[in-house]
């Protein structure tokens, strides 16, 4: 059996074995329109043993609802010292990065700083051949722009291994880009790391700062975020964490450890470290209007279809679950950590999911039914017939995955 820690703390009364925390400062939101149906705490726990059963040494999740706490911790967060996995672990969050890196952006277009409907060659003259290409587009994934992840990760492990203790600039990276065709016409949705690598270099350009710098001074340290870090290029996680484990490419083969890594190969798209705990704030804020103006915010939310039940804003993501209830957030996939982070709307309700393994779709798929299990309860339906949710990592968007 796998190792099972799972917490529910509450204001008042105990489940599943339990330890009770008084919460303070917990904000004020707007009414839902609608209540949402009670978590399912049995279904989340269920789907993060049959991740464990599935190839992942752990999984992770924690809800926020309203200033009560749920938590579930199963397996290990080392496979060598054997620790059991906590809540409270720290990892890699992958392309949830990208709302943060957004969020920079939308506030300095608050601050008169940036125009999202300008073109990217404005503050970046001569960066794309296309000089058309907008801010907006890139936070969209909508300028075409062709992911190099795509070639740097065909082969996952040796990709991988290629570029673990490498240190890229972030115009090497557009380069590789660039050496291919578009994907798209500007303006039809064609995800792509290279877009928010591009953001990255648009803050350091209007700042004048590291995104170390601005991160912490506009995200992490207003909102207390004490979990949170952009390291890079070092390869440590900071402080108690969960290590990931990389799936092979060759069936049976073990299992390789991924932690340590540079993540130069995605910085603003994908290297911060966080936990449950930090992402669940950090969406409650963002959604809850307290990290931009409502007119930004208004941008991040305007979606453009991505299939019948995902949309894609400004570095924010929208999924409609099974019970009509809409989440917004994002996915992180990174080597060796799976991660959902999504919220109501109104920020009242987050969630974030962690399983520390990745390039096992298996898993992949197991992680999206725990945001039924916390949004959707035991209203949530499932849908035998319908193909995997998820078909690919985002890391690599273009490269077909079984």
């Amino acid at each position: 059996m796998p190792r099972v820690n799972v917490t529910h703390l509450a204001s008042k009364g105990t489940v599943l074995g339990t330890v009770v925390l008084s919460l303070l400062a917990v904000p004020s939101y707007a009414t839902p329109t609608a209540p949402l149906p009670k978590p399912d705490l049995i279904g989340l726990q269920s789907h993060l043993v049959t991740a464990l059963k599935q190839g992942a040494p752990g999984a992770v999740a924690r809800l926020d609802d309203h200033g009560r706490v749920e938590g579930a911790a199963m397996g290990v967060a080392d496979r060598r010292s054997r620790r059991t996995i906590s809540p409270a672990d720290r990892f890699r969050i992958g392309s949830v990065t990208k709302t943060f890196t957004a969020v920079v952006l939308l506030q300095l277009a608050d601050e008169g700083k940036l125009r999202l409907d300008a073109p990217v060659d404005r503050y970046l003259p001569g960066l794309l051949p296309d000089r058309t290409i907008t801010v907006r587009e890139i936070l969209g994934h909508r300028s075409g722009l062709y992911d190099y992840t795509n070639t740097m990760f065909a082969k996952t492990v040796p990709g991988f291994q290629e570029v673990r203790g490498k240190v890229f600039t972030y115009r090497e990276l557009v380069e590789r880009s660039l050496r291919h065709p578009r994907t798209s016409a500007p303006g039809a949705f064609s995800y792509s790391n290279t877009n928010f690598v591009v953001a990255g270099m648009l803050i350091e350009k209007l700042t004048g700062h590291s995104v170390r710098t601005e991160y912490e001074n506009r995200i992490f340290k207003p909102l207390k975020l004490r979990d949170t870090f952009y390291v890079h290029p070092g390869t440590q996680i900071p402080g108690r964490h969960a290590r990931g484990y990389l799936a092979p490419d060759q069936k049976d083969a073990p299992l390789i450890d991924a932690t340590e890594q540079t993540m130069s190969w995605a910085q603003t798209a994908g290297a911060i470290i966080s936990s449950t705990r930090d992402l669940n704030t950090f969406l409650s804020a963002l959604l809850g209007g307290r990290l931009t103006s409502p007119a930004q915010l208004r941008q991040m939310e305007r979606m453009v279809p991505v299939s019948s039940t995902q949309g894609y804003g400004l570095g924010l993501g929208r999924r409609d679950l099974s019970c009509g209830v809409s989440v917004y957030g994002h996915t992180g996939v990174v080597q060796g950590y799976y991660t959902y982070a999504f919220a109501t709307k109104d920020g009242r309700r987050s969630f974030t999911a962690v399983a520390t393994t990745s390039n096992n779709v298996a898993v992949l798929n197991t992680m999206q039914g725990t945001m039924e299990s916390a949004f959707c309860g035991k209203q949530a339906k499932v849908r035998r017939a319908a193909p995997p949710v998820e078909r690919h990592e985002d890391i690599a968007p273009g490269i077909a995955r079984n």
